[in-house]
């Protein structure tokens, strides 16, 4: 499935994708906050995530941006099922951040989620990183008032995160990003 917004392309992931998904996301920045990928990030990592495929019931892509040359991969975003709904990963390359592409990719799951019928969707971000709490916010999640511990592998331990979710049966539509020219 691929599905377009305004500046990005969710598109599958292609085991031959593994050297870009690499090169994205070999930070240990970006790693920290998630909670699957292992930190050091080696090249056989990338490999095997770009060759794992989704599982049923899941939705995964990588975000590009088709405008630019090559169509870069400047991150991933994905859903995957949990208790009660469906739960929103992403991460965006360090290069990236600071443009409101984390949001958009956000919101441009959220859609693909509501195409497939799903009706919850759940998030959660480190207390740590108070900016992907922003970026929840702004793709229409709402606070649960609930904080849990969460295993990050790149982090090699637990540590604190704040529950977000979102009903995508009460909501008609979820708003476009509102960009500021740079004149």
């Amino acid at each position: 499935m691929f599905h377009r917004s305004d500046r990005i392309m969710l598109r599958p992931i292609w085991p031959e994708d593994w050297p870009g998904i690499y090169e994205a996301i070999n930070d240990e920045g970006v790693v920290r906050n998630l909670a699957r990928a292992p930190w050091p990030y080696t090249p056989e990592d990338a490999r095997a995530f770009a060759s794992s495929g989704a599982a049923p019931g899941t939705a995964r892509f990588l975000v590009t941006l088709p405008g630019e040359p090559g169509a870069p991969i400047t991150g991933c975003v994905g859903l995957d099922p949990c208790a009660g709904g469906h739960e929103l990963g992403y991460w965006i390359a360090r290069r990236h951040w600071g443009r409101g592409l984390a949001t958009e990719a956000a919101r441009a799951a959220l859609a693909v989620a509501r195409a497939l019928g799903w009706k919850r969707v759940s998030a959660a971000h480190f207390l740590d990183n108070p900016a992907s709490g922003r970026v929840l916010m702004k793709a229409g999640f709402r606070p649960t008032a609930q904080t849990a511990m969460r295993f990050s592998r790149g982090r090699g331990g637990t540590a604190r995160v704040a529950c977000f979710a979102i009903d995508l049966d009460e909501q008609c539509e979820i708003a476009e990003p509102e960009y500021l020219d740079a004149a």
